[in-house]
């Protein structure tokens, strides 16, 4: 019986860490409380899609109908709140360096008299990049409104010496740029930044879990009830073991794409097939990876410090906030040892782009590759669940 995988046995296996799953609180946390927490938080957060009324500052010096209009249509901009106008340059500094706006246009004086006699004046904005997201959005809309500004003037002088709106147009904007975002036309940070964070915490919440469930057994002295109730078979303890948490986690996982795809509607041309397959991936993927890390180093406090580790690093070398190919080649090699990585690749191909599965079978394969881990080290597994004492 040792020697065999045994239903029977690996169905006891279960039936007990079900009963351990259901005794110890920090499995009902870190399983159901803190994923559901962190999939509504991090909705919750980004449910505008975009960071919206931003502080700004003005110092307008010429203080005319012109730049007022300017300073209103700024204003307006969805990003964009016009907050104080300050009197000179260095008091709006002093203001974003006490983090009480974000940027500030300056107008100088006789800007608008200028403008009218075609001199080119010299407008300057000023914004902070300490937040990325904030600066990029407020030099967008600053940038924006000063193109706006010169370009009603120069149609106003224009106007005035007869020519027509065609041939204004022409001359404002000899190129017109047909713009289109590809599958996230509202430029939704939600659905660029969830898809990613969300399962990302997700991984940790797996890798955490299933190196305390086999750790546990080794701390509390029970690593050979364990191994007894498998029939000593080391494939039936781990299968049993993980099972019950397979089930748990698989349906967390699938809920949270559930909300974020069919509830919040997030783009996914790949349809309920790839969204499937993802799952049981990610979900199998971190588990492998979390028993392969516990069965490399059979310590329940260095393991569960690997897996935190490397957890967090997988969200900077995953792709999505800055580009792999823009990386060292060094590190784009590394970035194949994250599952979370071949996470993104799949849900950006075959989900988000639709294109099909065949596109991404070299992150399938790694992700099969992560759940085959297990069968590396599980002899050394059995060994430390049958030998090795437990040192705090």
């Amino acid at each position: 019986m040792g020697n065999s995988v045994s239903i029977r046995n690996i169905i006891s296996v279960a039936c007990r860490e079900c009963r351990i799953l259901k005794k110890n609180p920090m499995y009902l946390f870190c399983m159901l409380i803190f994923p559901v927490i962190v999939t509504i938080f991090f909705t919750s957060l980004m449910s505008n899609g975009q960071p919206t009324d931003m502080p700004v500052g003005v110092v307008d010096l010429d203080n005319t109908s012109t730049t007022r209009s300017i300073i209103r249509k700024l204003d307006a901009f969805q990003t964009t709140k016009i907050v104080k106008r300050y009197t000179n340059v260095s008091e709006a500094r002093n203001a974003i360096q006490r983090n009480e706006i974000y940027a500030f246009l300056y107008i100088p004086e006789g800007t608008t008299s200028e403008l009218l006699s075609m001199r080119q004046p010299k407008i300057s904005f000023y914004y902070s990049s300490t937040s990325l997201t904030a600066g990029a959005l407020l030099y967008r809309d600053l940038k924006t409104i000063s193109t706006l500004g010169s370009a009603g003037a120069a149609s106003s002088v224009l106007q005035a010496k007869g020519l027509t709106e065609s041939q204004i147009m022409s001359f404002l904007q000899p190129i017109v740029i047909d713009l289109h975002t590809v599958n996230n036309p509202a430029v939704n940070y939600s659905i660029y930044l969830n898809t990613m964070i969300i399962p990302g915490c997700l991984m940790l919440f797996i890798f955490l879990i299933t190196v305390y469930s086999i750790g546990t057994e080794q701390k509390f002295g029970t690593s050979k009830e364990w191994m007894e109730t498998a029939g000593n078979n080391i494939h039936n303890a781990l299968i049993g073991k993980i099972l019950p948490q397979t089930l748990v986690f698989l349906a967390i996982f699938y809920g949270y794409m559930m909300y974020v795809f069919g509830i919040l509607q997030f783009p996914h041309p790949g349809g309920l097939p790839a969204i499937l397959l993802l799952g049981l991936l990610s979900v199998l993927a971190a588990q492998g990876f979390g028993i392969f890390v516990f069965g490399l180093t059979p310590s329940l406090r260095m393991s569960m410090s690997i897996c935190s580790l490397w957890a967090v690093l997988s969200f900077s070398l995953s792709g999505t906030a800055f580009p792999l190919s823009a990386m060292s080649p060094a590190i784009k090699s590394i970035a194949q040892l994250f599952p979370l990585r071949h996470y993104y690749m799949i849900y950006q191909l075959n989900i988000f782009n639709g294109y099909p599965l065949a596109y991404s079978w070299i992150n399938i394969t790694a992700m099969v590759c992560f759940i085959m881990l297990p069968v590396l080290v599980v002899s050394k597994i059995k060994k430390a669940a049958l030998e090795y004492e437990y040192l705090p």
